[in-house]
């Protein structure tokens, strides 16, 4: 059976040990990395399956090596593993392309969870009951990364809240859905602060989504929202 080949980056030589003795153990090919500089000068189109790369490093930072990374494969995965759990630092990884962001301390069983997963879901969209793809007219909408995308190549990485409202409204596309799910399964409860909370998600939701003008997210007064999308009569794809 063909082992999945990992390009693991970690200076700390204690952790950087032990995740590649676990993850050989799982039937992966590690080859551990201790500086991004190093990475960089060995890295090939083709060379891996999936990178782990550590944020904080003496030389380069993550996010610099995965832009290398990206120059010569683009297509590869990319997992940011990392103490800084800010949400700019998840943001800042996300615009870059990453699939997915793992906060230390590491969990081995997580990271091979996520592996498999991110590794199942690029080779086998279509196939993995996890991932959702939504299409909205000119957008597209990965739930699971919480990528919202146009035709013209313009990318909005959402919040949580604002990905889980807009997976709602693609679930009940042409439908009402209701006030009352929303905060209870979003917000976990209803009061004025929530309330006008969601409204203001709604508001942005429909900005994000302003450069098709057959999508309309309507308001139905005092129950919940609709989400339309006109059909199209222009030719638009």
């Amino acid at each position: 059976m063909k082992k999945d080949k990992v390009l693991l980056l970690e200076d700390d030589p204690t952790l950087g040990y032990i995740l590649k003795e676990y993850l050989e153990m799982k039937n992966f090919s590690v080859t551990w990395f201790k500086t991004g500089k190093k990475v960089l000068e060995t890295f090939g189109k083709g060379s891996f399956d999936i990178c782990v790369l550590d944020v904080m490093l003496p030389d380069l930072d993550g996010f610099s090596v995965a832009q290398g990374i990206q120059l010569k494969d683009s297509q590869v995965p990319i997992i940011f593993l990392t103490a800084k759990s800010l949400k700019v630092d998840k943001l800042k990884g996300f615009n870059l392309g990453a699939d997915d962001y793992i906060c230390k301390p590491v969990d081995e069983e997580e990271l091979v969870a996520r592996l498999k997963a991110v590794l199942r879901r690029r080779r086998f969209p279509l196939a993995d009951p996890d991932f959702e793809l939504f299409k909205l007219g000119t957008y597209l909408f990965d739930f699971n990364n919480q990528k919202l995308k146009n035709n013209e190549g313009d990318e909005r990485i959402l919040t949580e809240k604002e990905a889980l409202l807009l997976k709602q409204l693609c679930q009940f596309k042409g439908r009402l859905l209701s006030r009352k799910m929303v905060l209870k399964t979003i917000w976990n409860q209803s009061d004025y602060f929530t309330r006008r909370s969601m409204d203001v998600f709604i508001s942005r939701l429909r900005k994000y989504l302003s450069k098709d003008p057959r999508i309309q997210i309507e308001n139905v007064y005092g129950s919940g929202f609709i989400l339309k999308i006109a059909e199209d009569t222009t030719g638009i794809q």
